[in-house]
C-alpha cells in the first residue's frame, strides 16, 4: 500500500510539474516581443495584438487562443519569434462567434516566419471547416526576408493565405480586415481579398514603400499619397472605412459584426448540460503516465462528460478501445479512447470453448480496431460529432497479432476515420505514438481541432526504443569506419540520442510546429471540449459518407 501511495505521488508530481512549466512558457510567450516592443507600439498610439482582441470581443467571454505554442524554441539564430509573431484563436463578437487573426507587432515587426504562414493558414482551416467569419487586424512589414525561401512559395506558405481569403469568400463567409499599422509588399493582397476592409489614420498600405519606390523608378513620394488611409479613402477607392485610431476601428468592426446575418450565433447545447458523475479535478487523480503504471480510461471520462449521458458501445467486446455515446456540455458526441488498463480479451475456441487472453494497457488490438470502426461509421450515420482521446503506445504487433488481421482491422478504423462526414476532435493525455496515432485522428486526418495536456508525448515511438534502435544504427556505421566504441563512449551516446529524441516527442515540439492547436490545463479539460464541441455543432454535416474499399 505504501508503494501504491509514493507510485501515485511520484505520478501527481509529474503531471503537476508539467503544468506548472507550461503556465510559465505560455506566460512568456504571451509578453510577444517584451516590454521593449509594447512600449514601441504604445509609442506610435497603436494597441498591441493582445489588446486589440480584448477590445473587439464581447467583455467576460473565452478567447480559445489556437496556436500559442508556434515557434516554441524555434528561430533562435534570428533571436525568436514567440507565438511566430501572431495571435490567433476563437472569439464571441457581439454575440457571434469569429476566428480573429492579428499580427503582433512587437515581435520582429510582425513579419511572417515560415510558422507564420503556417499557423494563420491553420486558422483559415478551421474557420472554413467551422464557417466562422474571420477578422485580420493587419499590422505586418511582411515577409522575413533571411527565411524567404522558407515563407513564399509553398503550399504551405505566404501565398496560400491568399488563396483562402478568395476561396473562404467564395464559399459565403464573411472575413473583415482592419489595416492598423504597416501592410506592405505582398501582404497587402491579405486584406484587400476580403470582403470588407477598414484602416487607421497613420497607416501605410503599399506593395513598395516611399524608399523603395525612389529606388525602382525614381520618384519621391510621402508615404501618406502612397498608400495612407486618406488616399485609399479618397482616391484610390480601396478602403471601405477609414478609422481616426484603433479603438474607432474596433468599435466599427463590431457594428459590422452586429449587423451581419452571416455570421453566426453562439449555438446553444441541444441537451440541458449535467455535472459530470466525478468532480472534473478527479481527472488528475485518474490519470496515471509513468512507465507501467495504469488507470481506467472510463473513470477519466466520469470526470469530464455529463452526469448520465454516457452509453459505451459493445462494452464486453474490444476493450483496449472504449467507445460510448455521451454529451459533454449538452452536446452529443461519439468517444472512442484508449483504454490504459489491462483488459480481458475472449476468443472463439473448439471443443473447450472460448479461451482468455490479456490484453496490454494502452494497446490497439485487432477486435478493438475493428470495433472503433464499426462505432465511427455509426456516429457519421447519427451525425455525431467524434473525439479521439489519446494515450496509446501504437498497434499490437507479434504472430498472433498479424495472424488475427491486425493490419487488415486497423486499415479498416483508418478508412472509417479518414472519410467522417462529421467533425472530429482530438485530445492528447498521455503517449501518441506511431500508427496508433494515426488511427486516433492524428494531425494528418483533418482533425477540427486538437488539445492536448501539458507533459504528452507524440512521435513514432517512445523515446526509450526510439534511442535504443537508433544507437544501435550509430554503432553498426561507426563499425563500418573501423572506429572503436567502449562502454563508457556508447553510455554517451545513449545519453545524447535519448535526450534528443525526448525533446521531439515533448508535446510542445509538436505544437510548435502546428500539430497541435492548444495545450490546455487538465482542470479545463470539461471546458475545452465543451467549446471544441459547440464549434463543431456550427460545421455542415449533411454530406453522406463514402469509405470506398473497406477490409471486412
Amino acid at each position: 500500500m505504501l508503494s501504491r501511495r509514493m507510485s501515485t505521488a511520484a505520478a501527481a508530481e509529474g503531471i503537476h510539474a508539467a503544468i506548472a512549466q507550461f503556465v510559465a512558457d505560455a506566460a512568456r510567450i504571451e509578453q510577444g516581443g517584451g516590454p521593449s516592443g509594447i512600449e514601441r507600439q504604445h509609442r506610435h498610439g497603436r494597441m498591441t495584438a493582445r489588446e486589440r482582441i480584448g477590445a473587439l470581443l464581447d467583455p467576460g467571454t473565452h478567447f480559445l487562443e489556437c496556436g500559442l505554442f508556434a515557434a516554441w524554441n524555434m528561430y533562435r539564430e534570428y533571436g525568436g519569434a514567440p507565438a511566430a509573431g501572431v495571435v490567433t484563436g476563437i472569439g464571441t463578437v457581439e454575440g457571434r462567434q469569429a476566428m480573429v487573426v492579428a499580427n503582433d507587432a512587437t515581435v520582429k515587426a510582425g513579419a511572417f516566419f515560415p510558422m507564420t504562414c503556417k499557423k494563420i493558414i491553420r486558422a483559415q482551416v478551421i474557420a472554413e471547416r467551422a464557417r466562422l467569419p474571420l477578422v485580420y487586424l493587419v499590422d505586418s512589414a511582411g515577409v522575413f526576408l533571411p527565411l524567404q525561401e522558407d515563407v513564399f512559395p509553398d503550399t504551405d506558405d505566404f501565398g496560400r493565405i491568399f488563396r483562402n481569403n478568395a476561396v473562404i469568400s467564395a464559399a459565403g463567409i464573411p472575413q473583415y480586415a482592419a489595416i492598423m499599422g504597416n501592410c506592405v509588399a505582398g501582404g497587402g493582397y491579405l486584406p484587400v481579398l476580403c470582403d470588407t476592409l477598414l484602416m487607421t489614420e497613420g497607416s501605410g498600405l503599399y506593395l513598395a514603400g516611399p524608399a523603395l519606390v525612389k529606388a525602382a523608378i525614381g520618384q519621391d513620394v510621402s508615404s501618406e499619397d502612397l498608400g495612407g488611409a486618406q488616399m485609399h479613402a479618397q482616391v484610390s477607392g480601396t478602403i471601405d472605412f477609414r478609422e481616426k485610431d484603433d479603438p474607432a476601428c474596433l468599435a466599427r468592426l463590431r457594428s459590422l459584426m452586429r449587423a451581419s446575418r452571416a455570421a453566426p450565433r453562439v449555438p446553444q447545447p441541444p441537451e440541458a448540460p449535467a455535472a459530470p458523475a466525478r468532480d472534473p479535478a478527479d481527472a488528475l487523480a485518474v490519470f496515471r503516465d509513468r512507465p507501467g503504471e495504469q488507470y481506467d480510461m472510463s473513470e477519466l471520462l466520469a470526470c469530464v462528460v455529463d452526469g448520465g449521458s454516457m452509453d459505451e458501445y459493445r462494452a464486453e467486446y474490444g476493450r483496449s478501445l472504449v467507445c460510448a455515446y455521451a454529451r459533454i456540455g449538452g452536446f452529443p458526441v461519439g468517444i472512442v479512447a484508449n483504454q490504459k488498463k489491462l483488459t480481458q480479451k475472449k476468443m472463439a475456441g473448439g471443443r473447450a470453448g472460448p479461451s482468455v487472453a490479456s490484453n496490454m494497457p494502452a494497446v490497439i488490438y485487432d477486435d478493438s480496431a475493428d470495433k472503433a470502426a464499426r462505432f465511427i461509421m455509426d456516429c457519421n450515420q447519427r451525425r455525431i460529432p467524434l473525439l479521439f482521446v489519446h494515450d496509446t503506445t501504437g498497434f499490437m504487433v507479434g504472430r498472433d497479432s498479424e495472424q488475427g488481421g491486425i493490419i487488415r482491422a486497423g486499415a479498416k478504423m483508418v478508412n472509417a476515420m479518414s472519410n467522417c462526414v462529421v467533425p472530429k476532435v482530438v485530445l492528447v493525455l498521455g503517449g501518441s505514438f506511431g500508427a496508433g496515432n494515426y488511427a486516433m485522428c492524428g494531425r494528418a486526418f483533418d482533425p477540427l481541432l486538437t488539445l492536448a495536456w501539458p507533459g504528452a508525448r507524440c512521435s513514432v515511438m517512445g523515446a526509450a526504443q526510439a534511442a535504443s534502435t537508433l544507437l544501435q544504427i550509430d554503432l553498426a556505421a561507426r563499425e563500418r569506419k573501423g572506429e572503436k566504441v567502449d562502454e563508457a563512449m556508447r553510455a554517451q551516446l545513449l545519453k545524447a540520442i535519448t535526450a534528443s529524441y525526448s525533446e521531439q516527442q515533448d508535446i510542445r515540439y509538436g505544437a510548435s510546429r502546428g500539430w497541435v492547436d492548444r495545450i490546455i490545463e487538465p482542470a479545463r479539460t470539461r471546458e475545452e471540449l465543451a467549446f471544441a464541441l459547440a464549434l463543431a455543432h456550427m460545421a455542415p454535416m449533411d454530406a453522406p459518407l463514402r469509405t470506398g474499399v473497406i477490409q471486412t
